[in-house]
């Protein structure tokens, strides 16, 4: 797999991300790119995009807006923590894409990313939540980059990986048509996993409090259920 990796502000090419990459056996393209001109930096990215061809795009930071601002001709983008709000014109995705960002992103705030799926009316699964920083350097968030580069690129369809500690993905229905009752989700205050009830009959998107069984804390509930009848629970700290 070729691969365009398109650095962050004020990074080097061979960081951990593109190295990583290259130790999956991609061969993969980390030009180096203008910190101080964003045109300059756009323009040196789409030379590299059309001298190389790749077959898959991964914009990190800033790297994610040059990333949306070159013209990728329908090569599938992977954004980690993509900073589109700050830098460059384009605000809109023509590509297949994922998005992968932590909720406790320091730099680029994860509704960023939240905001971009719902602006270009994404499926909510386009946007992965992994990682404890910007950085998205840890052994979890290199596994997920891989694993979407590997998806937006493939005629196969590989399974459905979730990478973040508090979000259960489960299928509502088991494989006789028969409605499975219950998931689970972990605990923001003492990090138990807690089985809970699905009702469906309460639609495709709740929100509500519970108290965790184990450390008395209260939590906030998601359950989002989409078309293929998949439930994701995952739960937030209840703000005071």
């Amino acid at each position: 797999m070729k691969i365009l990796f398109l650095h962050g502000w004020h990074s080097i090419p061979g960081g951990v991300k593109p190295t990583y990459l290259a130790e999956q056996g991609c061969e993969v393209d980390n030009p180096k790119l203008d910190d101080n001109d964003f045109d300059a930096a756009v323009r040196n990215a789409q030379l590299e995009f059309d001298r190389q061809r790749p077959d898959c795009i991964v914009g990190s930071s800033r790297g994610g807006a040059i990333a949306l601002n070159i013209r990728p001709s329908g090569v599938p983008l992977v954004l980690l923590c993509p900073a589109w709000k700050k830098w460059g014109k384009v605000k809109t995705i023509h590509s297949k894409v994922a998005i992968l960002h932590s909720r406790a992103d320091e730099v680029i705030p994860f509704e960023d990313s939240e905001e971009l799926i719902a602006k270009c009316r994404l499926p909510t699964d386009t946007l992965i939540e992994v990682g404890t920083d910007h950085r998205l350097a840890d052994e979890d968030s290199l596994a997920a980059l891989w694993w979407a580069c590997r998806l937006l690129t493939s005629i196969e369809e590989l399974p459905s990986i979730d990478y973040s500690r508090n979000v259960s993905n489960s299928p509502i229905t088991n494989e006789d048509g028969s409605m499975q009752g219950e998931s689970s989700y972990i605990c923001d205050a003492c990090g138990e996993e807690i089985v809970i009830p699905l009702d469906l009959t309460e639609g495709a998107s709740q929100k509500y409090v519970e108290d965790c069984p184990v450390c008395c804390r209260a939590n906030v509930i998601h359950v989002e259920v989409d078309t293929d009848g998949e439930a994701r629970v995952w739960a937030e700290p209840e703000q005071d």
